[in-house]
């Protein structure tokens, strides 16, 4: 078989990409894996948990545990950040540029390769073509990921397995509700992120809307929903809904998403139609949803209601310019205007202040504290409005602060939430002056037909020509956005649909805190109770055309004008002769008709039901009664009040059970500028474009067929050129995905960056050259054992790799259990990278060449268990390259596993941990790094003498017996190796490694170095140890740090300690020695 040069190495050269290394994982992040396993807090089966010994006591780790290893995990990420940028950053080293320009040299002296076009039919399972064809020499990612994702599909693969009698199997089942993506626009890095962790976890248990296309309406034809008609725009957004159905499906799909799509749903689908007018009706009918005139949030670009959630805040420190829609130039804001009031029947007057001047064309009253002596003869009496024809009284209430502004606060109580309970409490007068344009209405005079902000400006100009204008003042203050348009949001009053949270928000809370529903991270959870705990009804009504109208019907009888905010005039029906026959019951003998209402849902009154909706409730269907409720949530945090809350809230009163079992909330994914993804920023990243690659013209020609506002392209053009400025390499969906997945530390949010992501690409790379490396080396007639087990003829770096195997396995399981991705993903890297890769397959070269038959048989053994438990233990985070590479191995006797996808994963096995054979493999790959280290220090490439002194009896033994593979480890240059025992006297003229406590490296320089100058080196790094070893003892001192750290852990710190009293008294001898060199000489 015919191989690649960069994985035909000869021994003692590294496996894998000529490219360069992927971003390593810091040494640290080891520490973070460490920690008894706990029980599962769902209570069902996870795929790959092993049971463990049931009689052992299981450790629970503390929140103060958990929280330190989610914080070193996060350290260790950020390391591996700035690796993956330093391996083509600025501040790599001359000779390592010069080689990069060489190879780059080299490569465009090739001829390019043809476009690739895949030769396997849709649907067929993918012909593998040979390594060397030109196609698979090198990692290409379009290759390797081509033609499986259909085959899988069409195999059934991802469709859940019923035993005999259509019931859950025993071993359990793992439901994931897939969250509803907003099909009026493509997918980016924000939805990439769920949709790898979401699969990640599939695979992992199989083995083991309106406004947007207003705006676009808008931007290409000139033309609002209103010039359309209701029936033609609908028809416009279900085209949309189309188009951009197929292309989420696409993405998702060339991400490998192994989603049942044969259980594919969509909000507006016939039954999840009926289940939002079920749950309407049913809630009307208990009086949970009822209908009220209330101040509502509303948009008016959008023209439309919306719930808190729904409205942004931004903060301003004093007088701000900002970008209202539908404003040419820019509106103030930040600023607070005081102006005068006179009284009825007085030449006083009474000063007050607002944020909102053109509010007071709706003043009704003015509010004083009781006990403010300044205003307490005003009580009473009356202010005049000097724009209309209104007396305002003038009350006292112990709301107002009389140290704030004037300590006399004006009363709108139809535009403002604290000024509406005051009009309540006071009975004052409603006055609305804003139409839903946002233009100003009837009830307003001569300002009548102005725009909201024009009329803010006209209203100052007037109050100053009647003498009554006093002054501005800067003012810190929050101005309310709408969450979609950005438009600053009015409170009016309007008839809504109302839901009543406080029952449900209770049910919720006790679901929680009594264990039914875990929430991950702790964080998450305690902002869930605070949101809970202070929840407000919840407006449901939303003016829009898209989405699920109200089945409420307004009953007009005859003869009578009644208010479209009296609940008891509406009636809900599951159809209108349903509503009809409830009305007659209702006012039997009267005349009426009926007139539906127009508004549609809020979005996520649909959505809170999804997780049973999509499973056929409330209908009793199979799906419903076997596979509800649902295993794991898994969403980002800024919808836990949106969505999760709510599903919980109408799961729990709708079915009587919990919608899910988990919920894992992860961080989100920003610009490298730290920006939230938007589109209507324009700084959202196609994960199209980072699979496939893209150029930096073509980024930007995107922009300008997207929703983006013209005043943002500019920006948006300007982003892309910093953060992409050669474009977006090809980095394929494997290394995307692993990417994203380790990224997710339950901490922080994200800061995309396409360094890390080809970083991993490069990984990916290790991974295939290391699988073509060993097809190359098992002969074709090559037959695995029946098992992974040991034989008992196993090397010492066999029984070495196969205990990582274990010890990885056992690691990922509960990383995977416990939801720490990051972890999940560093133990399967550590396990490739450092371990298999970089360690065994060096080692197992010379025993394949020049071992015996039976030591080379074994070797390739356990190189096929090795990379066969790798490669299905990375299978959930990169299933394409998995399945490409395990599909090229061998099959073990009698195993008829069709594809990866159903594989066993890895799981623990105590026949293969072996902490002994770890113990003294380790040595040897410590003495062979301290042998590589000195001789690169000291720049000897040959015929380098060194010295390995044992310092105990079973470090002796172990490096006398393992000579040849200590060679193999340390590279080309030794000339001769030889091993001393602890009484043997230190070889003079060397300079000294300490590896540990066990045994210390010296290299032969005499004659070769200036022994002043080592002397010095010596001496700092002795300062170095020292300081190291002093702050060891002051821990392991500590009276509070024994009585808190279990011991297993203070032993790893004794350990340190004595390693570095062994590396201070290495460096004190390395010193006498150079210092009787220099006498000597």
């Amino acid at each position: 078989m015919a191989l690649n040069a960069a994985s035909h190495n000869p021994t003692g050269a590294k496996t894998g990409p000529i490219s360069g290394d992927p971003p390593p994982p810091s040494s640290e992040s080891m520490a973070a894996l460490l920690g008894a396993a706990k029980d599962d807090p769902m209570g069902q089966h996870e795929g790959g948990q092993d049971g463990g010994d049931k009689d052992a006591e299981k450790k629970m780790k503390s929140q103060k545990e958990l929280e330190k290893e989610r914080k070193k995990a996060e350290k260790a990420k950020k390391f591996a950040e700035k690796q993956a940028k330093s391996v083509t950053g600025p501040s790599a080293p001359a000779a390592s540029k010069n080689k990069e320009k060489k190879a780059k040299q080299e490569a465009a002296k090739e001829e390019p390769l043809p476009e690739y076009v895949e030769e396997t039919p849709p649907g067929e399972k993918k012909i593998l073509k040979p390594l060397d064809d030109q196609f698979h020499k090198a990692y290409i990612p379009k290759v390797v990921e081509s033609g499986w994702y259909a085959w899988w599909e069409k195999q059934g693969f991802f469709k859940p397995e019923f035993g005999p009698d259509n019931k859950v199997k025993e071993d359990g089942y793992f439901v994931i509700p897939e969250p509803p993506p907003n099909v009026t626009g493509n997918l980016h890095m924000g939805h990439a992120l769920p949709n790898a962790l979401q699969d990640s976890l599939i695979r992992w248990h199989r083995i083991s809307t309106q406004s947007v296309v207003e705006n676009m309406l808008w931007r290409r034809q000139k033309m609002t929903r209103h010039d359309l008609g209701r029936k033609a725009f609908t028809n416009l957004i279900w085209d949309w809904k189309e188009e951009y159905h197929q292309k989420i499906n696409s993405v998702l799909k060339r991400m490998g998403g192994s989603f049942d799509w044969t259980r594919e749903a969509f909000t507006m689908d016939e039954n999840l139609s009926a289940a939002v007018t079920e749950t309407f009706v049913r809630l009307h009918e208990e009086g949970i949803i009822y209908r009220a005139n209330r101040l509502v949030n509303w948009c008016v670009k959008l023209n439309t209601a919306l719930s808190n959630l729904e409205v942004d805040s931004k903060e301003l420190e004093g007088r701000t310019l900002l970008d209202v829609p539908g404003y040419d130039r820019k509106v103030e804001f930040g600023v607070i205007t005081h102006f005068q009031y006179e009284i009825e029947g007085s030449s006083e007057k009474i000063e007050v202040a607002t944020t909102r001047p053109e509010t007071m064309l709706g003043d009704t009253g003015i509010a004083v504290h009781p006990n403010d002596e300044r205003y307490k003869h005003l009580i009473g009496k009356n202010a005049t409005h000097p724009f209309a024809d209104r007396l305002m009284p003038i009350f006292a209430d112990d709301y107002v602060d009389p140290e704030f502004g004037t300590g006399a606060v004006k009363i709108t109580p139809a535009h403002d939430p604290n000024d509406f309970t005051l009009g309540q409490r006071h009975n004052l007068e409603f006055i609305n002056i804003l139409n839903d344009n946002g233009t100003l209405n009837h009830n307003v005079g001569e300002f009548e037909g102005m725009k909201r902000f024009d009329a803010r400006y006209k209203v100052i100009e007037a109050l100053k020509a009647k003498g009554l204008y006093v002054k501005w003042e800067h003012n810190a203050m929050k101005v309310p956005l709408c969450s979609k348009s950005k438009d600053v949001i009015e409170p009016i009053m309007k008839p809504q649909w109302w839901m009543r949270m406080k029952e449900l928000a209770d049910a919720a809370i006790k679901a929680v805190k009594d264990g039914e529903i875990v929430i991950r991270p702790e964080t998450a959870e305690k902002s869930y109770f605070r949101w809970l705990e202070g929840v407000n009804d919840w407006c449901l009504s939303r003016q829009l055309w898209w989405g699920h109208q109200a089945p409420a019907y307004f009953v007009e009888i005859e003869g009578q004008h009644g208010d479209d905010s009296d609940n008891d005039l509406w009636i809900t029906g599951r159809t209108e002769e349903d509503a009809e026959e409830k009305a007659k019951a209702k006012f039997p003998g009267k005349k009426f008709t009926l007139r539906r209402d127009q508004d549609v849902l809020d979005t996520w009154f649909s959505s809170g039901l999804w997780p049973f909706s999509t499973l056929g409730w409330p209908k009793k269907t199979h799906d419903f009664e076997t596979l509800y409720p649902t295993s794991v949530l898994e969403t980002g945090w800024d919808i836990l009040f949106f969505w999760v809350a709510r599903m919980i809230m109408l799961g729990i009163k709708l079915t009587g059970q919990v919608p899910f079992r988990e919920v894992y909330c992860h961080s989100l994914v920003r610009d490298s500028e730290g920006r939230k993804m938007s589109k209507s920023l324009g700084n959202v990243v196609d994960p199209l474009d980072v699979m496939e690659g893209i150029e930096l013209q073509a980024l930007h020609d995107k922009l300008l067929v997207g929703n983006l506002d013209p005043k943002e392209l500019a920006t948006a053009t300007k982003f892309q050129k910093t953060a992409f400025p050669d474009g977006i390499p090809e980095c394929g969906a494997d290394a995307l995905r692993f990417s994203l997945v380790s990224y997710t530390t339950g901490g922080g949010d994200i800061n995309f960056d396409i360094k890390v992501m080809h970083g991993y690409r490069r990984f990916c790379n290790k991974i295939y050259q290391a699988t073509k490396y060993v097809l190359g080396k098992i002969d074709e007639d090559f037959v695995p054992q029946p098992t992974g087990a040991k034989t008992g003829h196993e090397s010492l770096a066999e029984r070495w790799i196969l205990h990582k195997l274990t010890i990885a396995a056992k690691e990922i399981n509960q990383a995977l259990t416990d939801r720490e991705f990051s972890q999940a993903t560093s133990i399967a890297y550590q396990y490739w990278y450092t371990q298999l890769c970089d360690v065994y397959i060096e080692n197992s070269k010379s025993l394949i060449q020049s071992g015996t038959p039976a030591e080379q048989r074994s070797a390739k053994n356990t190189l096929y268990t090795a990379l066969e438990g790798g490669l299905t233990m990375i299978h959930p985070f990169m299933p394409f390259l998995t399945e490409e590479l395990w599909q090229r191995l061998p099959r073990r006797p009698e195993d008829t596993t069709p594809s990866i996808v159903l594989a066993a994963y890895p799981t623990y096995s105590s026949a293969l941990d072996d902490p002994a054979s770890e113990e003294a493999y380790e040595l040897l790959l410590g003495i062979s790094k301290g042998v590589r280290s000195l001789m690169a220090e000291y720049a000897i490439k040959d015929d380098g003498h060194l010295f390995i002194q044992t310092h105990t009896p079973s470090a002796h033994a172990t490096a006398s017996a393992s000579v040849p593979s200590i060679r193999s480890l340390s590279g080309k240059g030794v000339a001769s190796l030889t091993i001393l025992a602890s009484r043997d006297p230190k070889p003079a003229g060397c300079v000294v490694a300490s590896v540990s406590a066990a045994a210390s490296v010296f290299l032969h320089v005499k004659g070769r170095v200036d022994a002043d100058r080592e002397i010095a080196k010596a001496r700092a790094k002795l300062e170095r140890a020292t300081e190291g070893a002093n702050r060891q003892k002051k821990i392991l001192e500590d009276p509070g740090y024994r009585e808190k750290v279990g011991e297993e852990l203070q032993e790893v710190e004794r350990r340190k300690l004595r390693d570095l009293e062994s590396e201070c008294r290495e460096f004190e001898g390395s010193i006498a020695q150079f210092e009787e060199l220099k006498l000597g000489g």
